[in-house]
């Protein structure tokens, strides 16, 4: 079972853990050839581009002309530096060895820089969403031309024929995937709240729904699409009512 999920904007390389087994990111070709580029625009550039303060502007300018490979002392794994929602729940911090071996070999975070990173990743401060229209070459008018085809055929070598995609990644994330071209089976987990006997799904809670769902398959060892019904954590249940093949449904 492999587990897509989004990145953070929020990092945290200062608190973050070391490991003795690292990696490098699989299209880290792609994102010097990015860096590149990037490291050409103004602070001004960059608040255009993103959307985003002067102040927040000032500081991925930094990131990027500091950003350099082979990668340098400041690096961490991306298991324990992003700190978003979805990473509270998620808890990486107290996982044990057994836990970051198994998040290792199943999670997937997606990025726009990076494009795909597995927890042991080493990589350096970044921001660039995945939605952010930025032209890496004339060819890739955005983002999710550029890594498109490039992320969906390093999951399919990845996975085995009919193994389980959790899909825990948001929209602006997971459309960067081809799921027609998925050799194995695609479940995405939705999570909603309960409200005057309406179900709506709640920003907040749900991402920090699939970062402890993805804490749930990690720890668990799971393997079926089927055992994923029995997701309890945080008082959430499977609603089979508003679940279908595709799409399992968690109420609370």
């Amino acid at each position: 079972m492999k587990i897509l999920l989004s990145p953070a904007k929020s990092l945290d390389f200062e608190n973050a853990k070391k490991l003795n087994n690292t990696s490098i990111p699989v299209f880290i070709n792609e994102s010097q050839e990015m860096i590149k580029k990037l490291q050409k625009l103004s602070p001004k550039k960059i608040a255009d581009l993103m959307s985003v303060s002067d102040t927040i502007a000032e500081l991925n300018y930094e990131r990027f002309q500091e950003w350099s490979f082979p990668f340098n002392e400041d690096s961490k794994p991306a298991l324990f530096v992003f700190t978003g929602e979805a990473y509270r729940g998620l808890d990486a911090h107290n996982f044990t060895e057994k836990d970051i071996k198994s998040a290792n070999e199943k999670l997937r975070i997606l990025s726009g820089f990076y494009g795909i990173l597995k927890p042991n990743d080493l990589m350096l401060p970044y921001r660039l969403e995945m939605g952010t229209k930025f032209s890496v070459t004339p060819k890739y008018s955005n983002l999710y031309k550029f890594w498109g085809n490039k992320i969906t055929n390093a999951l399919n070598n990845e996975m085995y024929e009919g193994e389980i995609l959790v899909n825990l990644a948001s929209n602006e994330y997971s459309k960067v995937v081809d799921f027609k071209k998925i050799k194995g089976e695609v479940i995405t987990c939705s999570f909603k709240e309960e409200k005057n006997g309406i179900f709506k799904a709640v920003m907040t809670y749900a991402k920090n729904a699939r970062g402890t769902m993805s804490k749930f398959i990690i720890q668990n060892d799971i393997h079926e699409k089927e055992h994923l019904k029995a997701f309890d954590l945080d008082n959430y249940v499977f609603n089979e009512s508003l679940s279908n093949t595709s799409e399992f449904v968690f109420t609370r």
